[in-house]
């Protein structure tokens, strides 16, 4: 949802959103029109765009934006916010293509320019200290930001005890607990939860956060309703689906609260859900453990499963600079059959095509970082990748081609380990024919500049499902809400449940 797509790189928006269908059912595009300039004195200040240039990037994008929801995909306009930093930075985003950016110095001045339009304001990176970009909970107006970002390349909002820190931009930080999101509900606020990437670069960058929305159907207007009602959540890198109701209301909704309400939660994630934690008023208050519940239990002999196949890594660019990427063409085969393709990209260049119920083929383009967070430290994007749904027999094989070279995957042994492919015999001759560099008493000069491939150890479904009903009080709280962490470290945040007030 956070694609920040600058005045000086405003012509690769087609680009953009090439890439965006690849990845997206729907596109929330955020402009940005800022930019470093030097002060008189010297100094390095970021500061705004002439009227005149973002005026002519606006229509630029205003007409694009027309074209492509002519074609049926909906994508919507959007700029991001800052003013004076003592509210916080938000993404402005329509619901129609007539309405045009504001720079108002204060968050109270922006909701009263747009209180007449379908427009929202969602606030990202908000746990930075107030006045200086942190979110600012004493201007915050429910209806015109129905939701948050709680998590983005720069790291977590959600608290400042998260295990997920928020380090990334060492110069806005550190974080502060005064304005993350919990503080947010604590105050009594009612606002729902996304992840959302904050890419300068790219969009979509795996690991940056995305947004899912619980949506009727894939339109503008359905989409908005959503976004209105709240009915969204976030994941920090796969795709992990949550369906969660408190007696029959989903996430974002409000209900009557009673002694025996019925929760109900059905996760399927994308590796082995680690746990499940449900958090009434920010306290967790059920800490579900999935892991240790499945492992033992024997695999079926068909069987459904998950498992990552990555490929990148590659010479080492202190010793060549000028090795910046590699480009993979490979293929996947199956006796049974492909349920899903789950594609973790972080740049241009990739592409899925021939997908059949049994194979598909792939061309991948790895690079050895990605500069997706301008001012921000660098992002060690050193792979690119799938997550494979696949259904088949348990002593079958699946067949795995790259560049030429066919590797068979025992789909039994999956299960066992992960299993690591060096492109040893390349980095060899790439150390000859550089350096005349054939003999070492240990490894490490071709190891460490040696392009790998790794297939991720499979998950059953078993080990990725889960579902909850039980019964709960939710008279004197708030609001409920869940989080599941997958045992590879990513998260999914619901939206909260909200409680209405006893009368």
């Amino acid at each position: 949802m956070h694609s920040n797509l600058h005045h000086e790189k405003i012509e690769e928006l087609p680009k953009w959103f090439e890439q965006v269908k690849e990845l997206f059912d729907f596109w929330p595009f955020a402009y940005y029109p800022y930019y470093m300039r030097k002060d008189e004195s010297g100094l390095g200040v970021e500061d705004r765009y002439t009227d005149e240039k973002v005026e002519k990037d606006w229509e630029y994008i205003r007409e694009f934006t027309k074209k492509v929801n002519a074609e049926g995909f909906p994508m919507f306009m959007g700029y991001e916010w800052q003013g004076a930093g003592k509210d916080g930075d938000h993404n402005i985003f329509f619901l129609n293509n007539n309405n045009l950016p504001v720079f108002p110095m204060r968050y109270e001045e922006l909701v009263k320019k747009y209180s007449d339009e379908k427009c929202i304001g969602i606030p990202h990176h908000l746990a930075y200290q107030l006045e200086h970009r942190g979110k600012n909970w004493e201007t915050h107006n429910d209806k015109f930001s129905p939701f948050v970002e709680i998590y983005s390349s720069h790291g977590s909002s959600e608290n400042d005890e998260s295990q997920i820190g928020m380090d990334r931009h060492v110069h806005m930080g550190p974080r502060t607990g005064a304005t993350a999101v919990e503080k947010g509900w604590e105050k009594g606020h009612k606002f729902g939860v996304i992840a959302s990437g904050d890419n300068h670069s790219v969009p979509g960058v795996y690991g940056f956060g995305y947004i899912a929305v619980l949506a009727e159907e894939n339109s503008k207007e359905s989409i908005w309703e959503a976004f209105e009602k709240r009915r969204v959540y976030g994941v920090s890198k796969d795709r992990i689906k949550l369906d969660f109701s408190i007696d029959g209301a989903v996430m974002g909704e409000e209900i009557e609260g009673k002694e025996n309400s019925k929760l109900v939660l059905d996760v399927e994630a994308s590796n082995s859900i680690d746990r499940i934690e449900i958090i009434e008023d920010n306290i967790t208050t059920d800490y579900i453990p999935h892991t240790s519940t499945w492992e033992r239990k024997e695999l079926p002999e068909n069987v459904t499963f998950k498992f990552k196949l990555d490929l990148g890594w590659g010479p080492d660019r202190r010793i060549f600079p000028d090795i910046v990427s590699k480009n993979w063409h490979g293929s996947l085969k199956t006796s049974g059959k492909i349920l899903s393709i789950e594609k973790c990209w972080s740049n241009f260049g990739q592409k899925l095509y021939n997908v059949t119920e049994n194979s598909c083929e792939f061309d991948i383009t790895s690079y050895k970082t990605t500069a997706t967070g301008k001012w921000m430290g660098p992002s060690a994007v050193t792979t690119e990748g799938f997550i494979f749904e696949i259904s088949a027999p348990l002593e079958s094989e699946i067949l795995l081609r790259v560049d030429g070279k066919e590797y068979t995957l025992k789909v039994k042994e999956l299960f066992e380990n992960s299993r690591l492919i060096p492109l040893l015999d390349e980095a060899k001759k790439l150390l000859k024919d550089t350096f005349n560099f054939t003999e070492y008493y240990r490894t490490d000069p071709w190891w460490h500049n040696a392009y790998k491939i790794k297939i991720s150890r499979a998950v059953p479904k078993i080990g990725y499902t889960r579902r909850i009903e039980k019964e709960i009080n939710t008279k004197n709280i708030n609001n409920i809400r869940v989080r599941v962490w997958q045992r590879d470290g990513g998260v999914a945040w619901s939206s909260p449940i909200f409680i209405k007030k006893e009368k």
